[in-house]
């Protein structure tokens, strides 16, 4: 659950960021073009982070 809030809060981030508003629950009305905007510019970063993550070593995933 709180994995899950997180993402959420991840995803309402980036989208602010790009300048999409995103509702609590469905959000049915903005484009496709938005969506997969908002999700690849949150994998974007995810990859970013653990390289970061794997540059410095501490990324516990690979242990």
């Amino acid at each position: 659950r709180e994995n899950k809030s997180r993402l959420q809060q991840f995803k309402n981030e980036v989208a602010s960021s790009m300048n999409v508003n995103l509702k609590q629950g469905y959000n049915g009305d903005i484009t496709s073009r938005e969506a997969g905007s908002i999700g690849g510019e949150m994998v974007k970063r995810m990859i970013a982070y653990a390289e970061q993550n794997m540059n410095s070593g501490s990324n516990s995933m690979m242990k």
